[in-house]
């Protein structure tokens, strides 16, 4: 990779000046192409300390609307971010359609440095590459275009622009310890730059090397790789992705039709249980904040199944400063213009806290699969993407207990029927839900293909049997305590 990087021939300065004229010009042009196709567009720059990757990016964006697109600046991650998943801040930041984002450093900067100085072990350092290979992979699948830049120079000519910036008071900010130790360790850092450079190197997201000696040819460089790339993203728009096979451990789980729903329990024994059980989940509620593990709750289930009443009772013992409660309706337009994921990456909790879903991610293999939302081939994907963004959750240290809150159709009928009737209650139907309920047998079989393809050893599936609402809170309370345990 780098050790191997052959310089292109740089162009005088007259074809250079021409050049560049024309690829400024062409790069405003697409800007509005990818504005009116939706493409978002992901640009990260990467290098050298020194390399001059502030200085490129600052020339490249004034060819560009400035009210489509925006600059991010990625180098210490800050106290809230550190208590989040590894690619929580960068998943975040992610572009809408049709506009663009650039990432002064990213994800490459973050985990190289913290390898290099020992703040991560191998282990770490190879986890995360995979994270990042999954990242960068679905991001390409999910429609979006990202081009990865980084800035080379030599160790002679490093040191020489580190010296002229500390001589200058005006810039001797700009150099800081991080900069001084890769010009005295440049040997190391470039045999962990190239091992990552070649770990990351994917058909979808390639690196691009700067030769960054010349600023104006680095802009060059730049500006004609942004155009070639946007033409061809744009030739690609819709494209089918291939489907991967999963590679998780999965757990069996039966089908909807095979679960019994006659369990009950009574008053007297339900009541008693839930005090107990609630004591229980609140002390638990302590000790995960002090040993700072997340727990993530999501519920899925039939309408009028009972989600609102059991999650009621299970945050009834949590304390209101550490749990949040998101309730997930159809996506609003700037969550429907970036990858469908980014929602719920934007919700997860601290370290420490609870983050309880009221519908999730998988709306997509469900709602969105039946309704015609997505593609056929965007919702099989959704599989795999899922079973990965969990697996990112569990690598972090979080639990992810998943329910399906599960009735029969008679039972449906009698509560819908029972609040249509209800005046305090008519709020909670809609004919959507007279909808959905005639599609009773197609979500059925969309259910049972989610569970058996997310049903995973670290994210398994509980079915909560809830034609007795009391039965499946208190087996709702009693699951979340026991998978608790286990990460305590």
């Amino acid at each position: 990779m780098l050790k191997d990087f052959v310089k292109s021939a740089k162009p005088n300065d007259e074809e250079l000046t021409e050049r560049l004229k024309k690829a400024r010009m062409a790069l405003a042009g697409r800007q509005m192409a990818i504005k009116e196709k939706k493409l978002p567009v992901l640009v990260v720059f990467d290098g050298w300390g020194a390399a001059g990757k502030g200085s490129v990016l600052g020339k490249v964006i004034r060819s560009l609307d400035p009210r489509f697109f925006k600059t991010e600046t990625l180098s210490k991650a800050s106290e809230d971010e550190l208590r989040r998943p590894f690619l929580y801040r960068y998943f975040a930041r992610i572009p809408e359609g049709g506009k663009f984002s650039f990432f002064d450093g990213s994800w490459m900067d973050e985990v190289t440095k913290d390898y290099l100085k020992g703040h991560s072990s191998p282990e770490d350092y190879k986890a995360h590459l995979t994270s990042i290979k999954r990242f960068e992979r679905q991001l390409s699948d999910n429609g979006y275009l990202l081009v990865k830049l980084f800035f080379h120079i030599s160790k002679k000519e490093q040191k020489e622009r580190l010296r002229m910036l500390e001589k200058d008071k005006s810039t001797g900010w700009r150099v800081d310890q991080w900069d001084l130790w890769q010009n005295k360790h440049y040997e190391k850092c470039l045999n962990v730059y190239d091992e990552y450079l070649d770990a990351t190197n994917q058909f979808v997201a390639p690196w691009y090397f700067i030769d960054s000696k010349s600023r104006k040819w680095a802009e060059l460089q730049v500006t004609e790789i942004l155009v070639k790339s946007i033409d061809i993203a744009l030739q690609n728009t819709g494209r089918a992705v291939p489907i991967l096979q999963n590679t998780f451990p999965l757990v069996q789980v039966p089908k909807l039709s095979e679960i019994p729903l006659n369990k009950t329990v009574s008053m007297e024994e339900y009541e008693q249980e839930l005090d107990t059980l609630q004591g229980r989940l609140s002390a638990l509620h302590n000790e995960i904040y002090h040993k700072k593990i997340p727990v993530v709750i999501a519920y899925e289930g039939w309408d009028a199944a009972g989600k609102g009443g059991n999650i009621k009772r299970l945050t009834a013992a949590l304390d209101p400063r550490g749990f949040e409660v998101h309730p997930i309706a159809s996506p609003e337009p700037h969550e429907k213009n970036r990858h469908y994921l980014w929602r719920f990456w934007t919700r997860l909790p601290k370290d420490g806290h609870v983050a309880v879903f009221d519908r999730t991610w998988y709306g997509r293999v469900m709602v969105e699969r039946l309704e015609g939302f997505c593609s056929e081939n965007d919702w099989q994907r959704a599989y795999n993407e899922i079973n990965e963004f969990e697996k990112e959750l569990t690598d972090w240290g979080a639990a992810v207990i998943k329910f399906w809150v599960q009735i029969d159709k008679d039972t449906q009928l009698a509560r819908f029927t029972d609040r249509q009737n209800t005046p305090e209650k008519q709020w909670k139907i809609t004919d959507e839900d007279w909808r959905n309920r005639e599609k009773w047998d197609l979500y059925e079989v969309a259910v049972n293909e989610m569970i058996q393809k997310t049903s995973t050893e670290f994210a398994p599936w509980h079915i909560l049997e809830s034609n007795d609402k009391r039965y499946a809170r208190l087996k709702a309370l009693r699951t979340v305590i026991e998978e608790i345990e286990k990460k305590l």
